[in-house]
This record gives structure tokens, sequence and C-alpha cells, in this order.
């Protein structure tokens, strides 16, 4: 798909008492000399982006797919986490993460964990279970492999990110003077309160200031559940004629309570239906605690008009608090077994980057040359206690409060975790994008070196429990030519390189054997072709790609890599204003998903758990004509059925979701006041929205239920 960048516009409105026009505020973002990507026809994405270590990077100039959603939509949604933003997107899908809350994503049908999001470019410092909007001014979709683009940390937390990533760009002040205050409230009485402020100071405007506070608490459009988050971020920037600098410092609090959890189906029983979407089968005793602290800081200086160097470091440190009790069923009624699960967890991250990047020409063919050193440090501390017989039951159609059982088992001490993870990564990348005729063909060649240190420790003793040392070197060769100015064609071959999985501790309710076993780093390798179109009003991209990676899940109770996935797949996708006042954005993915080379053959060829044949998003936002400052908008969400074992006899059905909303601008007192206003799941639809998001373990979790969601922002 195109690349549409990271930037943001924020959007004010003229205080011109007949109408309200909009106008357009830039800013700088990461500390580039190119600044944000202007955006496209309609605002809703932007077009061009900061292709990793190839720096920004006009949609039309370079051999990979990604989109970009900028500030605007995401504000004009209410979107509260990262993974409402990518609810726009046909080519990811959301999951949970195994027996927890965790935000988990499918990109191209493979597993992408959310502490392996990037923040500004840099990997791991994300909040690992959530992320809040307030951070964001554009988040980025990466699709395919990425190892060359991303360097050490991208897949180096969860092991994920194989089939693309996902960068998070933080908010920072722009041109013009921000003063927003923002109240609100949605279904189960949870009520919203944010402030978003931004000043520029000094001569030229130089200096940047951006401050986020906002608090979202009650319940949810889900019976007895309950969330609270709380968020603060501070962005910092200052330029001058050949420097940039620039630093973030975020704070996250998310608590949840009766959350509902994920249900695992039994292989002896069809998938049932999913209860009424607000019914809640959680246990009243459960809940999932995090508290994160995040930062960067970016620096990038002009030696010369043609030669850029750059730094940057990050860090983050995070814990959470965790009682679980998962389901897993027992009878086609929806009886099941009732499990529990307490986690402490601990991470401490820090990374960096640095780099040149230089132009030059050789005769006829131009130049753009860059190098990168990037450096990756995590430590995970991590205790847990469990009960999986306790002989309780329950039922998730009609279900009922449970006494808590008491834990038989532990890894650790609950309340002091130990040090159970340790990974070091390094690698040093080269590359060069050459122009030929006039820049109508660019070809990239680049290569990245690699290595991956991983050590595991007991989580009671503190023994090490196994580690490895591996260096790679992944290459990338993509070309793009431009057919005509409106029109590229490009085709990439790239490699993923990630952290290998660590067994888990349990699968379908049953110890695994070699829990706790860590494995080798994984390769994927991607072919790419497509196309690329900008009408100026109306962009669009198809792609057909395919991508093979060694597979791991769980056989026999011992977790292992027993054979190799390879995901096929044809997108395409569509967005830009093709007529003044009506804004278009949507895709459609097709997926060839299988198994192959497993282990005794018995599942070759079948689908692979979680992966639908086809995904497909269709959003539309018209404004009203004769009503200034009315828009209403519509999104129409499609996910085919899945399967739920790698033996492909557990069918979940397929389901559509239809959301609407409106949004009224006005001016009040010489302050210009925006009404939202959204209904998520208008038809109230009970369905299970996603199957699995870890290894093949094909749990179920239900998609919400109807939910409004109303909200009154003040500009002044």
């Amino acid at each position: 798909m195109s690349f549409w960048a990271l930037g943001s516009a924020a959007s004010a409105q003229n205080q011109a008492a007949a109408t309200l026009e909009t106008v357009t505020v830039e800013a700088s973002a990461d500390a580039s000399a190119e600044g944000l990507s202007k955006p496209f026809a309609g605002g809703q994405v932007a077009r061009g982006a900061r292709a990793g270590v190839l720096g920004t990077q006009d949609m039309m100039d370079v051999p990979f797919s990604a989109t970009s959603y900028t500030s605007s939509l995401i504000q004009d949604q209410q979107a509260k986490s990262v993974g409402d933003v990518l609810l726009n997107d046909a080519g990811v899908r959301q999951a949970r993460g195994f027996g927890n809350f965790q935000q988990t994503y499918f990109v191209r049908g493979f597993t992408l964990y959310s502490d392996d999001v990037a923040y500004n470019g840099l990997y791991g410092l994300v909040p690992r279970q959530y992320m809040a909007t307030e951070f964001v001014e554009r988040v980025e979709v990466f699709r395919g492999a990425n190892a060359f683009l991303s360097g050490a940390g991208a897949g180096s937390v969860s092991g994920g990110g194989l089939g693309g990533l996902i960068n998070v760009v933080p908010k920072r002040a722009s041109h013009e003077a921000l003063n927003r205050v923002t109240v609100g409230g949605a279904s189960g009485g949870q009520s919203y309160a944010g402030a978003d402020l931004s000043r520029r100071f000094g001569p030229d405007n130089a200096t940047g200031v951006r401050l986020n506070l906002a608090r979202r608490s009650g319940g949810t459009g889900v019976d007895d559940e309950k969330a609270r988050t709380t968020v603060a971020s501070l962005g910092l920037d200052w330029r001058s004629r050949r420097a940039r600098l620039s630093a973030d410092l975020g704070w996250q609090e998310h608590n949840m309570s009766g959350t509902r959890p994920a249900v695992t189906p039994s292989a002896a029983l069809p998938i049932p239906q999913a209860p009424d979407a607000a019914t809640n089968y959680a246990q009243p005793w459960t809940y999932s605690n995090s508290r994160d602290l995040f930062g960067t800081v970016r620096g990038e200086f002009d030696f010369n008009a043609q030669w850029t160097g750059w730094a940057a470091a990050g860090m983050r440190r995070g814990k959470e608090d965790n009682r679980l009790s998962g389901l897993t069923l027992s009878s086609a009624a929806g009886d099941a077994t009732v499990n529990r699960f307490d986690n402490t967890r601990e991470n401490h991250i820090q990374t960096g980057e640095l780099g040149l990047r230089g132009q030059f020409a050789t005769g006829a063919v131009t130049h753009a040359v860059v190098a990168s050193l990037n450096l990756f440090d995590s430590s995970e501390r991590n205790a847990w206690g469990y009960n999986y017989g306790t002989g309780l039951s329950n039922n998730i159609y009609q279900p009922v409060a449970l006494t808590p059982p008491p834990l038989t088992g532990f890894g650790g001490t609950l309340g002091s975790p130990r040090e159970t993870e340790r990974i070091k990564n390094t690698s040093l990348a080269v590359a060069d994008t050459l122009g030929f005729m006039d820049d109508r063909l660019r070809l990239t060649l680049g290569l990245r070196h690699q290595t991956i240190e991983v050590e595991g420790f007991d989580a009671t003793t503190g023994a090490s429990s196994g580690q490895y040392e591996k260096s790679r070197v992944t290459p990338v060769a993509g070309a793009v030519f431009k057919l005509r100015p409106d029109l590229s064609l490009y085709a990439n071959y790239i490699e993923g390189l990630v952290k290998g999985g660590t067994a888990p501790a349990t699968s379908g309710g049953q110890p695994v054997l070699n829990a706790g076993q860590v494995f080798a780093p994984y390769v994927s390798r991607q072919k790419e072709v497509g196309l690329k179109y900008d009408g100026g009003r109306i962009g669009g991209s198809v792609a057909f790609f395919t991508t093979d990676m060694p597979s791991a899940y769980v056989q026999n109770n011992v977790y292992g890599v027993f054979g190799e996935q390879r995901n096929r797949g044809l997108e395409f996708n569509l967005f830009g204003e093709p007529v003044k006042g009506l804004r278009v954005l949507g895709g459609l993915t097709l997926l060839d998903a299988t198994y192959r080379s497993t282990a005794n053959q018995a599942n070759d060829g079948r689908r692979v758990v979680g992966v639908p044949r086809s995904q497909a998003n269709l959003g539309a936002e018209w404004d009203v004509p004769g009503v200034h400052g009315l828009s209403l908008n519509a999104r129409a969400i499609y996910t085919g059925a899945q399967y739920a074992n790698a033996a492909n006899t557990l069918r979940v059905p397929a389901w559509t979701r239809l959301d609407l909303g409106a949004r009224y601008l006005m001016e009040v007192s010489g302050k210009l006041v925006t009404l939202n206003a959204r209904v998520d799941n208008v038809a109230d639809r009970r369905y299970w929205a996603s199957v699995g998001g870890y290894a093949a373990n094909g749990y179920l979790v239900q998609g919400a239920p109807r939910t409004f969601t109303l909200s009154a922002s003040v500009d002044f």
C-alpha cells in the first residue's frame, strides 16, 4: 500500500462568522529536516513517512507498503487507543495476548505484540498492555518484513513483527498556539477529561513545548467491566539553521477490573455462538494494572548541504500486576472450567541509534546513502502463581461469581519478581538508493548485520535457564519505477528477524513440559510487487506478497519450531477526497496463510490459526451541504471466517460491524467548539472478534457491544 506518513496537522477553524474554514497547522515531530509529510487530500492519512533507516520518503518513491493515520482522523473518530486507530486498516486485525489483555495485532497474518511497537522510531518503549492516543500525532503501519529498515529492537521484546511494524509518532508543538480542553462520556458511565496545550517561544519560534493531560474512568458497554486510564506527556523541540533537537516524556497508568476474558475452545466441541454482546463472564476479583514511564531524545545536525548525522536514545520503565481467570469450554451449552493465574512483571528497556545520511552523484546516477548503528537492551522481571485445576466451572451465557481459588503453584515470588530474561541486540546497517533516468527508476540496496543475545533465568532461583548469541546479515533490495508521474511500479525482497519464542507455561489449560525454553531467532523472507497511484485528490495501491517463516506451536504439551508458515496475499487500498466534502478510506486484503512442513505432516496445507481469507474496511466522511460545520461518517469492518486450531476442525464464523458518527463545529463567544458523537457496533452484533494472538493458541475474544461515545472540545 502507499507510504502515508507520520505527521499531523492540528485542525483549527477560522473565526469567520459565516463559515468555518479549516486551517492546517504543521509541526515537525521527529527532529528531522524533512519534518512531517503533508497530509494527503482529505487529511485522514499522510502522503509520506520516515521509512526506517531510509528517512522520510514520499509514498511514490519507496518500494514498500505502509499507511500513516493522522491526528485529524484520531480526533474525529474519538479513538481511545492505538488499537482503535487500526480499526481503519484492512491489513490489520486486533487480537489479545495469551492469557492477558495486551493489545496484539495481526499484520499480513503474522502477530505483532504491542511491546514491539516503535515510539518515534525506537522499539520497546510503548506501554506493553495498552497505549492511549493522547500521546499520538500519527500512527504508521508498515506492512511486510522489516529487519533491514527497523534494526535492533524490532521484534526483540516479544518476538512479533515478522509481517509488519507499527510506529507511533509523538505530539509536537505546532506553529500556532493551541489551548484545547475536552470532556466527554461513553457507555457504562465512563467519563473523560483532557487538555492539549502547545506553544512556541524564542527567536523564530525555535523552541516548542506541548503538554497533554487526560483521565478516562468508569464502566464500559460490557456489564460490570471497568477501566481507568491516566496519561501525561510532554514534548519539547528546538531548531536552528543546522541543528534540530526533540525530547518526549510520557507516563501512563492503565487499570482494568472485571474485564471479560478470552475463552479457550475444546477440540471435541464446535465453536459456540458468542453470548449477548454485553454479557460479562469475568470474575469480579480479576484485574490488570499497569504503569509505564517512557521517553526519548533525538537530535540531528547538518554537516553541510549533503551530509546529516543523527542520534537518538530512549528508555521505558514498566510495571504490571494481574489477577486473571480464563475459561476453557467443556460443553456445547457454554459450560466452562475456570482457572486462575496471577502475575507481576517489570520491564527495564534502553535503546539508542546513531546514523549518517548523505547525497551525491556519480555521472547521471544519483545516490542517497545511509549508515546506522542500533543498540537495544532489555531486562524483564517476572513472577507468577497459578491454579489450573480449580474444580470450579462457569457458563459463558449465564455467568456467576465464584470464590477465588487458592494458588497451587508458583514461579518466583509475586511480591518481588526476579529477572527472567535479558536481551541485548546490536546492528549496523548500510544502504544506497540509486536514481536513474532523472530518478524515474530508483534502486535501493542494503545490508544489516544484527546480533541478538538472549538469556533466560529461573524465576525462583535466578539460575540461567539457557542462552544464545546469534548473528545474521539481513539484506534488502527494492526498486520503484515511475510509469507516469501519478503511477509507480515497485518490487522488493526483504527479510524479517526477531527474537525466537519462549515456551509458555500453559496451553489449552495444560502445563507445557518445556515451559521457559528460549528458541533461536526466527527469519522470514518476503517478496512483493505492487502499484501505487497518486491522482491528487484520490490515491490507491495494490500489492501482491508472499512471506515464509518458521512455525512454532505446542504439540503433545511441548512447544517447539515444528514447521513452516507461508502467507500469501493481495492488498487493495483506497484513500483521499474524490470530491470536495467527501472523504473515503478503505481497503481489501485477501490472505492465503497455510502451515507447511508440519510435524508428521499432520497439518500440511491447513490454514493458520486466527487468519481469515479476507478482510475489508470501508469508511466515508461527508460534509453535509448547507449545514456549515456538520460532518457525518460511517465505517464498515468485515473479517472472514477463521480457524481456532491447526487441524482446522474448529471454524469461527465471519463477522461484519458498522460504526456511525457525527461531528459539528460551531463558534461560541469567539471560541471554536467541536461536538462529537459516535456509535460503534450500531447493530449490537454478538461475534468472536479474534482467534488467538500467540503461536497457534486458538483462544476466542468477543467483540465489544454497541458503544456510545460523546465529547465536546473547546479551543481558546
